[in-house]
């Protein structure tokens, strides 16, 4: 267990452990050659993201329902918060890899509401190390771009973070 889970086993929300739960199963970027775990750390890993899923839903939700209705980022985590819904609902497939590929779809979901969940409490992480930014730390904007010129995600970073290379 780590430190933010009460005695009892049950987890608290908190977004820097969500996100790196989704990191061991996707990886710092989702990168597709991400070796999957074993099969018994794959079912306990699948069972935490649901659990962090279960936890944080009902938060973006109430968050959300506090913005005007025709606010786009309530509309955006709204539709977020349908498809973590269906994911869950969902089975994993039982041909080989299914169970992989489920996890993997969760911990997109996850790592999607977490970004939901941080932007409509105004919490910024840093997308260079994903720690918290806070307000006497400084930072500069950032946008990461994809090969076809657009952003893939933007956001902020710690100034310190700038000129630090990622290896992955």
């Amino acid at each position: 267990m780590t430190g933010t889970e009460a005695e009892s086993g049950t987890l608290t929300l908190d977004t820097t452990v969500m996100r790196k739960t989704v990191r061991r199963l996707l990886g710092p970027d989702d990168a597709a050659d991400v070796l999957p775990p074993a099969a018994d750390e794959l079912a306990a890993l699948t069972a935490r993201l649901r659990e962090h899923l279960a936890l944080l839903m009902p938060a973006v939700d109430q968050l959300a329902a506090r913005l005007p209705s025709n606010s786009i980022p309530r509309y955006c985590a709204l539709a977020c918060l349908g498809e973590a819904r269906q994911k869950l609902r969902a089975a994993p497939s039982p041909v080989p890899g299914g169970a992989v590929a489920y996890a993997r779809r969760l911990g997109r979901s996850l790592a999607a509401l977490v970004d939901h969940h941080e932007r409509l409490t105004g919490v910024m992480m840093c997308l260079a190390c994903d720690q918290l930014i806070r307000e006497d730390e400084e930072s500069r904007p950032y946008d990461q771009v994809s090969p076809s010129g657009g952003a893939v995600r933007s956001g902020r970073i710690h100034a310190r973070c700038a000129n630090t290379v990622r290896r992955h």
